[in-house]
């Protein structure tokens, strides 16, 4: 496993912990809100470097495109 993979690999870990934790969600609803997100994809996406961001920082893109029903970023 690349150092890529694993950092996709933690950030994934700690985002679906992140789910479950805020919004009381069992891990299988979790792990499926986050794998059909757009942010999951982008996370994946090596191009993007978004791998290489905080956990914390994708789990509010998450936060924000459950929000918005689409990836914003919003501005602060």
């Amino acid at each position: 496993m690349t150092t890529r993979e694993r950092l996709m690999e933690f950030t994934t870990q700690r985002i679906i912990q992140y789910l479950m934790k805020d919004r009381d969600m069992e891990v299988d609803e979790a792990m499926n809100l986050f794998y059909n997100s757009i942010v999951f994809e982008k996370l994946h996406d090596e191009e993007t470097g978004l791998y290489l961001e905080s956990p914390l920082y994708v789990y509010d893109l998450l936060k924000n495109e459950i929000r918005n029903g689409r990836l914003v970023q919003e501005e602060i």
